[in-house]
């Protein structure tokens, strides 16, 4: 569970840095979003850094919780519910990040 909430944090720091970005760009917003954006990326790489686990599986691993939370801000944020296909791909998504994460290894 420790590893899933940690994989949550850092996709809410990627996408909050992102989404900072993107506003600035489109909206025309204040180039002072771009620090905040600066450390939620920031954030984003060091949170990655704490998995006790290769690096590679890390990413591939986080790269299913990511689009679980994409999916949760598309809904939160954009205001834009998730389709019963957006969450048939989440939970296969989120299925292979268990198999990557905590399949057992030898040594």
């Amino acid at each position: 569970m420790t590893t899933f909430l940690l994989f949550v944090a850092t996709a809410i720091a990627e996408i909050l840095g992102c989404w900072l970005v993107w506003s600035w760009l489109r909206d025309n917003g204040s180039a002072w979003l771009l620090l905040p954006a600066a450390l939620c990326l920031a954030v984003f790489a060091w949170l990655l850094t704490l998995h006790p686990t290769a690096t590679g599986r890390v990413y591939a691993a986080y790269g299913g919780v990511y689009i679980a939370t994409a999916l949760a801000w598309l809904w939160a944020v954009d205001g834009v519910r998730p389709t019963r296909w957006d969450l048939l791909g989440v939970g296969l998504c989120l299925a292979g990040m268990a198999v990557i994460m905590f399949a057992p290894r030898q040594a």
